[in-house]
């Protein structure tokens, strides 16, 4: 070892080559720090979720990668690194640091499209006037413009989609380290831990026009920019989520219809059990944050007692809707700070059997906007919502959405009591508190 206590480990891996380029031979470097029994616990890379904070601490606790030893401590700077850091063989625990924006769709969404593929003949051969708004366009051949966007779908889908194993700690180093196009998939794994990144969403290339979605038709995008998908025990903290270059403000139109290329900013959905999610920021999106993604009896199977999910000290920047939308969680949402646009729509969808608990929180809405709409009734289902400010003022999200909105009327008391939670902010302090402290760049 030098005398600056590193050294370097390569493990040389052969990347898959993104969108037929050739291969690549990576180098990944694995930082020779101390094992996780002597390690220094400033180092914000071996931090774990701290004891009593939110549902991801229950149980064994959210320690992602602490107990990495140096050899699997990567620093990686490319998607092709990121890749294969994550697929590198064993399952002892692993550190992935990022250094600087990794971009993985770099060459452009031209990288993806199949030959024959050509946007102006899906408008052409599917537009309403032509087509109708009465049949899908699922039975439609592989030759056909729909048959060529699906396999261009499929090649993107294969190369922007990471998997993160277990017992995984993905941490941005200092303050503009993030990902840009790319869809994080935590699924089927326990133990997983992602702070201090920016991610820019991920856009759909190839979005999929549905006549018959609504009376008018519509386009629907795929890609969350981060998806916890049947895991326990993951920690995501002091991340920003937003749209960056690619706002849907500015999306077209085609059909009449806004031409959507984003999905969701975080998903936690299919039975995912003890998350927190703290400290991150949720900027400029439309559908942002949704626990539980169905209604149906074949998804509430494996939904219902689980998706136990804690919110704390989030900053939701002109987010639509969706922040979150809740089916079957027992989720504990308090000392967020929510500031609204024009556009928006609600903060917290009461959906399916949820148990939500929504306390000192903050809102700061426009001229306009009635606090009436924070609360969004999908279904019947309980919440408690108490100690929640709106533009400083200490307000009764109940009482004023049932006054207002009578054809929704919601049932006061979620019928359990949150006991994992840290320190508590008074409501009225959270904007101070959360807007300076919320987001990448902010814990070293």
């Amino acid at each position: 070892m030098n005398a600056s206590g590193w050294h370097e480990h390569a493990i040389v891996k052969r990347a898959a080559a993104l969108a037929g380029c050739t291969a690549l031979v990576l180098s990944l470097t694995a930082t020779a720090t101390a094992t996780a029994a002597g390690a220094d616990s400033r180092d914000p890379a071996r931090q774990t979720l701290g004891a009593g904070d939110g549902w991801g601490a229950h149980g064994t606790g959210t320690t992602g990668g602490a107990a990495a030893d140096a050899a699997r401590v990567y620093t990686v700077t490319t998607w092709a690194q990121f890749k294969a850091a994550l697929a590198a063989e064993g399952s002892a625990p692993r550190i992935i640091k990022v250094k600087g924006t990794i971009d993985a769709v770099s060459e452009g969404c031209d990288a993806f499209a199949v030959p024959g593929y050509d946007f102006d003949a899906y408008l052409k051969k599917y537009a309403p006037e032509t087509w109708g708004l009465d049949k899908d366009l699922s039975q439609e051949p592989a030759d056909s413009p729909e048959g060529l966007r699906r396999a261009s779908a499929d090649n993107q889908d294969r190369a922007i989609k990471a998997a993160v194993p277990a017992d995984t700690t993905i941490i941005g180093v200092g303050k503009n380290a993030g990902f840009k196009g790319a869809s994080l998939q935590i699924k089927g794994v326990d133990n997983v831990i992602v702070r201090n990144l920016t991610f820019e969403s991920p856009l759909d290339c190839f979005p999929q026009w549905d006549p018959t979605d609504t009376s008018n038709g519509a386009w629907n995008s795929e890609y969350d920019t981060a998806v916890v998908y049947g895991s326990t025990h993951v920690w995501m903290d002091h991340n920003t989520f937003t749209d960056g270059s690619h706002p849907d403000s500015e999306a077209p139109t085609y059909f009449g219809a806004l031409y959507q290329q984003h999905d969701g900013e975080l998903d936690i959905v299919r039975g995912s059990d003890y998350v927190t999610a703290s400290w991150n920021v949720f900027a400029d999106h439309d559908k942002t944050l949704m626990i539980g993604n169905s209604d149906s009896e074949s998804t509430a199977a494996g939904d219902r007692g689980k998706l136990k999910v804690t919110l704390h000290h989030n900053l939701f920047r002109k987010v639509v809707e969706r922040a979150p939308r809740v089916r079957f969680g027992q989720v504990d949402a308090y000392n967020n700070h929510f500031v609204a646009g024009q556009d928006y729509v609600y903060s917290f969808g009461i959906g399916k059997e949820s148990r939500l608990v929504a306390e000192h929180n903050a809102f700061t809405l426009p001229k306009g906007i009635s606090p009436a709409k924070i609360l969004k009734k999908w279904m019947e289902a309980p919440v408690t919502a108490t100690d929640n400010y709106v533009n400083g003022k200490k307000t009764d999200l109940i009482a004023v959405h049932n006054a207002e909105i009578p054809e929704e009327t919601l049932q006061s008391g979620a019928g359990w009591t949150p006991a994992l939670r840290t320190k508590v902010d008074p409501g009225k302090a959270v904007p101070a508190i959360v807007d300076h402290r919320a987001g990448a760049g902010r814990i070293c």
